[in-house]
């Protein structure tokens, strides 16, 4: 039945996909489609070799990143290096000590004011680029607003109150304890063959493979708060089951159970949690009560403790170009047969 599904939606809606459903940790389900590389242009032209992917086939992962950040920061509130409600600007006062009112948590529900994004690529690498980001000018705290550079913001709070780079961060506090020895910002360049490519940008030499995607996370150097993470399957799954059973020894249950509550944000079309969203009509299908992350690429990462339920959907549906459409119906689909596997 997953097989079927994958077959059938590549290549029109993404050239390569990979899918695996979890009941109660347990692969139930896994299925595989399609080619790390098709296309050499945005034209459509194929490319001269054509690899086919496999179980685990690396994807930039794109926004489930911002899910990585979250549990690095709330590992970091088990620790009291920094306090949900504290302000931001206690480490970042030159940027934020006359917005006093932002707090971690308004970063972490996208209800900080800031933009969704911020374009700094035109200014000079590094700090230059730093300082445009964390200067971008934000409205009142409050409403719902999916914001990029709050994740951003997010994750250099994170490197000051840790003392550490965030993919340092991250890889001692998340992807290092739970083993997940594929999960990485800035993939070795031996990882290339097994690295799903992404879309077709000329002034990065062709079809984007083995750097991140995202514009802004590639400006930043790579690693950012709400991009740049390389991931395969398995090793999402075993994440998502990290806060499916109440944090794994990563963080404690009481943190997981904060993480995934309802926070009460206005203005989104879904319930938000601390960088998760609950019930995102986008990825979850059926499983009104699940909670998880999207990301731009193309993946999808669903947790529904409810049905002891993970689903983890990786494509590549920007290869060669985005806006191919398909995806949401893709994951709706994925969603559908998990509760069947459930049931």
């Amino acid at each position: 039945m997953l097989d079927d599904l994958l077959r059938a939606a590549v290549p029109e809606a993404a050239s390569a996909a990979v899918a695996i459903i979890g009941v109660d940790g347990i692969p139930v389900a896994a299925a595989v489609a399609g080619e790390v590389v098709r296309y050499a242009d945005a034209a459509g032209t194929l490319a001269a070799e054509r690899p086919a992917a496999r179980i685990d086939t690396i994807f930039d992962i794109a926004s489930i990143t911002k899910l990585f950040t979250t549990v690095a920061v709330l590992s970091l509130a088990e620790d009291e290096r920094l306090g949900l409600d504290e302000p931001v600007a206690t480490w970042l006062p030159g940027y934020y000590g006359d917005r006093p009112a932002v707090t971690v948590r308004h970063l972490l529900t996208h209800t900080s004011g800031l933009p969704p994004v911020q374009h700094v690529g035109a200014a000079p690498p590094g700090d230059p680029r730093w300082d445009l980001m964390l200067s971008t000018p934000s409205g009142p705290p409050g409403e719902y607003v999916y914001s990029d550079v709050g994740m951003i913001t997010l994750g250099r709070v994170a490197e000051i109150a840790g003392g550490a780079p965030l993919d340092a961060l991250v890889r001692d506090r998340v992807t290092g304890p739970l083993g997940l020895a594929d999960t990485t910002y800035l993939p070795d360049p031996g990882l290339v063959p097994r690295i799903a490519a992404t879309e077709y940008k000329p002034w990065r030499g062709g079809c984007v493979r083995g750097q991140v995607h995202d514009e802004t996370a590639h400006a930043l150097g790579g690693v950012a708060g709400h991009a740049g993470l390389f991931s395969t399957a398995g090793d999402l799954l075993r994440f998502g089951e990290m806060l499916r059973t109440g944090g794994a020894g990563v963080i404690s249950p009481d943190t997981v159970a904060e993480m995934t509550r309802d926070q009460n944000v206005t203005g989104a079309d879904f319930r938000q949690g601390l960088g998760v969203r609950i019930g995102d009509p986008a990825i979850v299908g059926p499983l009104s009560d699940a909670y998880g992350h999207s990301g731009f690429t193309g993946t999808s990462l669903v947790i529904d403790p409810g049905h002891a339920l993970t689903i983890v959907l990786l494509t590549n549906n920007i290869h060669p170009r985005r806006g191919r459409p398909g995806i949401r119906d893709l994951r709706t689909a994925t969603a559908t047969i998990a509760l069947r596997h459930h049931l």
